[in-house]
């Protein structure tokens, strides 16, 4: 398992419950229209991407999932900071692309992206 497929499988770990739980809630309908979701994360020198099903289990694969939802280009040092601390003051700067594939892909990211220190 690459670093950044680790990284992705330990936020997915933190967000499950919290998701999980959110589904039921009262507005677990409207967050269940957003899901499934993948996300592909390509870093130069590795690629990883992280999955949310429909029941909101999160989990990471090794290379690009098919039909990403979002795929976000990032140096691996800002993407292992962000992942590692989630929080964007300590992510050093550079160059970031985020490439919406749906409409629901861009609306989940650009609600979850601070949590992820993007």
């Amino acid at each position: 398992m690459g670093e950044i497929e680790q990284l992705l499988a330990d936020v997915g770990r933190r967000f499950q419950p919290e998701l999980q739980s959110r589904l039921k809630g009262l507005f677990g309908g409207i967050m269940q229209s957003y899901l499934p979701q993948v996300w592909v994360f390509e870093t130069g020198d590795e690629t990883a991407s992280l999955l949310v099903d429909k029941s909101g289990a999160v989990s990471a694969v090794g290379g690009a999932a098919p039909h990403p939802d979002v795929t976000v280009k990032i140096p691996r040092e800002r993407l292992v900071a962000a992942l590692k601390t989630r929080d964007k003051a300590q992510v050093p700067p550079g160059p970031l692309t985020v490439t919406p594939h749906t409409t629901k892909g861009k609306t989940a990211f650009d609600y979850l992206r601070s949590r992820l220190g993007l």
